[in-house]
């Protein structure tokens, strides 16, 4: 009759390893090009941002007169739409492309947070910088060069700098919420074995 003591703790092995063999680390990026990723990421998301606010943002119509030009009650309504539509596409854009790239950095631990935020500053100035260069036509020379009854598009413009922070808040909320259901603590023994019995040898 024999005895023999299983030594050490007994470790949960993940789904497809073979028994007694410790999991490999996953493999990661450079912090290089995990960054020059990030970065590329939301400059894409930035310049279709940009266009789609340009093309979709609500314009108040100014009514041309002999004084200038001037905004009825109506259209006096609209002249935060621009604002509200960078806001709306902002932050959705931010919390999907957030949410995928910090899933995809997340073995970076707190640091992928910082490497998604910097990245959706990034993408909301380039939204701005897009929009603006592609659908910002100065009101005073089409004022000068309009007729009395024309209508004139206000210039699209963000009228505080609040709407960029909505990426900011998109691409945190995506990764407080991923943060949150992904991130475990590290697997501990279940069972234990003193050291005495690791180190006893086998009873025949």
């Amino acid at each position: 009759m024999s005895q023999s003591v299983q030594p050490g703790p007994y470790t949960q092995q993940p789904f497809g390893s073979p028994y007694g063999q410790r999991p490999e680390p996953e493999a990661k990026l450079p912090w290089s090009k995990a960054i020059a990723l990030t970065v590329a990421g939301f400059l894409v998301a930035g310049a279709i941002a940009g266009w789609a606010w340009q093309q979709f943002a609500p314009l108040a119509q100014y009514t041309v007169d002999e004084n200038g030009g001037s905004l009825g009650e109506e259209q006096m309504t609209r002249v935060f739409g621009p604002d509200g539509m960078f806001t709306a596409i902002g932050f959705l854009t931010a919390l999907v492309l957030g949410a995928g790239l910090f899933w995809w950095l997340r073995n970076y631990g707190p640091w992928a947070v910082a490497i998604v935020v910097l990245g959706a500053s990034f993408g909301s100035s380039v939204a701005w910088g897009v929009g603006m260069l592609l659908g910002h036509d100065p009101l005073q020379p089409r004022l000068e060069a309009a007729k009395p009854g024309d209508l004139l598009a206000a210039p699209l413009e963000l009228h505080t700098w609040t709407p960029l922070a909505a990426w900011l808040v998109g691409a945190a909320l995506a990764t407080a919420i991923i943060a949150t259901t992904s991130w475990r603590a590290e697997p501990v023994a279940t069972t234990s074995v003193s050291g005495t019995s690791e180190s006893a040898p086998q009873v025949k």
